[in-house]
């Protein structure tokens, strides 16, 4: 339930960098102090010359990155029916300080002193288009999964009647036990390709989204395996076929 939280420090941090990084490159104004500071601790402001499209890459995945946020924020409070387990503290700090790390991540891959005082031009690359269809096809099956957990706890008139666990059916459920866990991978995937696949900062974070699903999704499938003896043989814990 605590997710929650997350979400909301997610929607207003990345979307004051959004906006901030929108002024910039359209209004010409210019990014805040620390801003630039940080990208001159990374090395950032040392590019002379346009890498490629990055600025309408990195505000296209500042984008996305926001639109998952507001969507994991509207499922959390209207969707999802939680059961009464808890957080830890260390993991619970740690989730805020990611979704806070996640967005300045993508706002460094855009040097700030690249555009000397040139216009800013759109540019839209195959990896744009293959990243955002992706994206949307991730996304689109992880609210369908996240659906079908909440509805195992609902009556078919919308009322919360149970909070005890259920086997799953439909959708990528048919394939593995944590489809949702997935999609998320998908969806960090879907931002790598936008951002021109070539861009090794946020292929670790995919690396880091990998590892922690992954983790999560065992723990669920031998959960499910442990407490229902019918449960399908074929499922897989994470990725289909794997």
């Amino acid at each position: 339930r605590w997710f929650t939280h997350f979400y909301v420090v997610s929607v207003l941090w990345n979307g004051f960098l959004l906006i901030r990084l929108f002024q910039a490159e359209f209004l010409g104004e210019s990014l805040p102090s620390w801003i630039q500071h940080m990208h001159h601790a990374l090395g950032r402001d040392s590019q002379s010359e346009d890498m490629g499209n990055e600025h309408f890459s990195a505000l296209l995945v500042l984008l996305l990155l926001w639109l998952h946020s507001c969507r994991r924020l509207a499922e959390c409070l209207w969707t999802s029916v939680f059961s009464s387990g808890v957080i830890h503290i260390v993991q619970y700090c740690f989730g805020l300080g990611y979704y806070i790390a996640v967005g300045s991540t993508v706002l460094c891959q855009v040097p700030t002193n690249v555009k000397n005082g040139k216009e800013f031009s759109v540019q839209i690359c195959w990896y744009h288009i293959v990243g955002v269809v992706m994206y949307i096809w991730a996304s689109l099956h992880q609210h369908r999964c996240l659906v079908i957990l909440a509805n195992l706890r609902k009556s078919r008139s919308g009322k919360v009647v149970s909070l005890s666990h259920s086997v799953p059916f439909g959708d990528w459920f048919e394939s593995v036990s944590c489809p949702h866990y997935f999609a998320e991978l998908l969806i960090y995937v879907s931002m790598a390709i936008t951002l021109g696949i070539h861009n090794v900062t946020w292929w670790c974070v995919v690396m880091y989204v990998l590892f922690n699903q992954a983790l999560a999704a065992v723990l669920c499938h031998e959960f499910y395996q442990k407490n229902f003896s019918s449960y399908p043989k074929h499922r897989k814990a994470f990725i289909p076929l794997v």
